[in-house]
C-alpha cells in the first residue's frame, strides 16, 4: 500500500533559548529536521508533509534546499500535536493509503524500525504505534496494553500513580490509515491538563470502536527527542559515536577516532586511513585507498583512489582530487580539480584552478585568483613544475612541460616547455647592511628616554 509522510517540526523549542527554530539546529552539520528527511527517503513515500509553526518561512527555506519535493502545511497556532496533524489534512485529502507520523526533532529512528511499522500496519492491523521500554520513563506518555492490544496511551501529566509506574512508553510515531486518521482527529477534544488536541487520543478512540492497534518495539536510543542544548549536544556525540562504529566496520582505519568528526553525508570507501583531528563537513566523499593524516578539514570534496591529503591541509568545496594526489601541510585548494599523480605538497593555497597530470606545485605557490570583484581561472597543463613562491595572477594559463623559476610572478601565459623568470633584478650594495644597521640603531637611541 502506499504511503505518506507527516513531519512534525512546528515546535518552537522554548527550552533551546534560541531565535533558531529547534529542527533546524544542527546535528553533524546538518539541521535535526534533514536527518529525519534523510531516513524517511528511504521509505519511498509517495507524497511528504511537514508541518511547519514557529519559523515557517525559515524552516521551508532551509528544507527546501535539501529536499525540493516535499508540501508544507502550516500550524499558526500551537494547540497540540493532534490540531498539528489536522493541518495536513488538505495536503492529504486524495491520498489512498497509509500516513505516518514522525517527528522533526527525533533524528535517530531508523529507517529499518520504520519499515517494520509499515510491515505491522499491512498484517490486517488498523493502527501502529512505536514504544520502547524506559527505566526512567518520567514525561514519556505510557501505553496501556490489553491482552495483546493498545487501548490507550495516557499522557504523564494526566496519568494516575499506577500508571506512572509503566515502563512501556509512547515514541509519538503512528501509523494509520489515512482517512482513518483524520476521521478520529475530528472527534478527539481538548479535555486535558494542556487543553491541547493529544494525537495519542486517537488510540482510545480507535479502540473504542473495535480497530485493531498494535506496537513496534525499539531501542530507548533511537527515539532521542532533542529539545535542549544538553540534548542537542548528547545527540552530536550520539551520531559521532555511531558513525565511527560504522565506518570502522566498513573497512576504515581511525587514528584517535573520538577526534574526528563526521557530517551526516560523509561518504568513505574501504581502506581508508584516518589521522587524528580530522574533520569532515558537508558534502565529502573519500573513495577506497586514500590516507587523510592529522589536522586536515574536508567540505564540499572529492578524494579520489590512492590519494594523500595533509597533514594540516584544507579542502574547500569545489575541490576534487583524482587518482594518486599529494596534497601536503599547509595546503589550501577550493574550487580546483587535481589530474591524476599531481603534487601540491607545502604551505600552498590553489582557488578555481585546474592542474594537470603529474605536475608539482612548489612550496608558497598562490593562485591570485580574486581580483576584488570577480574569481578568475587558474589552467596549468601536465608535467608542470612551479618553482616554490610563484604568484599565478589569473586569469593564467601554464602549459604543458612548463616551469617557473623560485620567486616568479607570472602575469602571462607560459607556452609549453617554456621555462619563465619573472622577479626583480638582484643588486648587493657592499657594505650597505652595516651602514644601515648602525643608523637605525643610532636613530632608535635618540627617541628612547
Amino acid at each position: 500500500m502506499e504511503t505518506a509522510i507527516i513531519v512534525l517540526a512546528a515546535g518552537m523549542g522554548k527550552r533551546m533559548d534560541s531565535d533558531l527554530p529547534k529542527v533546524l539546529h544542527e546535528v553533524a552539520g546538518a539541521p535535526i529536521v534533514m536527518h529525519v528527511l534523510r531516513t524517511i527517503k528511504n521509505l519511498l513515500p509517495q507524497k511528504v508533509v511537514i508541518v511547519t509553526g514557529h519559523g515557517a518561512t525559515e524552516v521551508e527555506n532551509k528544507v527546501s534546499q535539501f529536499e525540493p519535493e516535499v508540501t508544507f502545511a502550516k500550524q499558526k497556532i500551537q494547540k497540540g500535536t493532534g490540531h498539528a496533524v489536522s493541518c495536513a489534512k488538505s495536503d492529504l485529502k486524495d491520498f489512498k493509503g497509509n500516513t505516518l507520523i514522525v517527528y522533526g526533532d527525533v533524528p535517530f529512528i531508523t529507517s529499518d524500525t520504520y519499515a517494520e511499522i509499515l510491515t505491522m500496519k499491512e498484517k490486517n492491523t488498523d493502527m501502529v504505534v512505536l514504544s520502547f521500554n524506559s527505566e526512567e520513563p518520567n514525561n514519556y506518555g505510557r501505553l496501556i496494553v490489553d491482552n495483546g492490544n493498545l487501548t490507550r496511551i495516557v499522557e504523564a501529566k494526566d496519568a494516575s500513580i499506577d500508571e506512572l509506574k509503566i515502563k512501556l512508553c509512547n515514541s509519538g510515531v503512528i501509523c494509520v490509515d489515512n482517512e482513518l486518521l483524520f476521521d478520529l482527529l475530528n472527534k478527539i477534544t481538548n479535555k486535558n491538563a494542556s487543553e491541547e488536541y493529544y494525537l495519542t487520543d486517537i488510540v482510545e478512540l480507535a479502540c473504542s470502536q473495535n480497530y485493531s492497534i498494535k506496537t513496534v518495539m525499539c531501542e530507548e536510543s533511537e527515539t532521542l527527542g532533542i529539545n535542549t542544548r544538553l540534548e542537542l549536544s548528547h545527540a552530536e556525540k550520539v551520531f559521532q559515536e555511531k558513525t565511527r562504529e560504522l565506518v570502522v566496520k566498513n573497512g576504515v582505519t581511525l587514528i584517535q577516532p573520538e577526534t574526528i568528526y563526521f557530517s551526516f553525508d560523509t561518504e568513505i570507501g574501504r581502506d581508508v586511513y584516518i589521522g587524528p583531528n580530522v574533520v569532515f563537513g558537508l558534502g565529502v566523499t573519500i573513495e577506497s585507498g586514500v590516507k587523510i593524516l592529522p589536522f586536515c578539514h574536508l567540505e564540499g570534496c572529492h578524494v579520489s583512489h590512492g590519494s594523500q591529503v595533509g597533514p594540516f591541509a584544507r579542502l574547500r568545496p569545489g575541490t576534487e582530487l583524482n587518482e594518486n594526489v599529494r596534497i601536503g601541510n599547509f595546503v589550501e585548494l577550493k574550487n580546483s580539480i587535481i589530474s591524476q599523480g599531481s603534487k601540491v605538497n607545502h604551505l600552498s593555497y590553489i582557488g578555481d584552478t585546474s592542474i594537470g597530470e603529474h605536475s608539482n606545485i612548489g612550496a608558497g605557490t598562490v593562485t591570485c585568483n580574486y581580483d576584488g570583484v570577480n574569481k578568475h581561472h587558474t589552467k596549468i597543463g601536465d608535467e608542470v613544475f612551479l618553482g616554490s613562491n610563484t604568484l599565478l595572477v589569473a586569469p593564467i594559463t601554464v602549459g604543458n612541460q612548463a616551469m617557473t623559476a623560485t620567486g616568479t610572478i607570472v602575469t602571462k601565459d607560459i607556452p609549453s616547455g617554456d621555462l619563465t623568470i619573472g622577479r626583480v633584478k638582484q643588486e648587493n650594495k657592499t657594505g650597505y647592511a652595516n651602514k644601515l644597521l648602525k643608523r637605525l640603531k643610532s636613530k632608535k637611541k635618540r627617541k628612547d628616554p
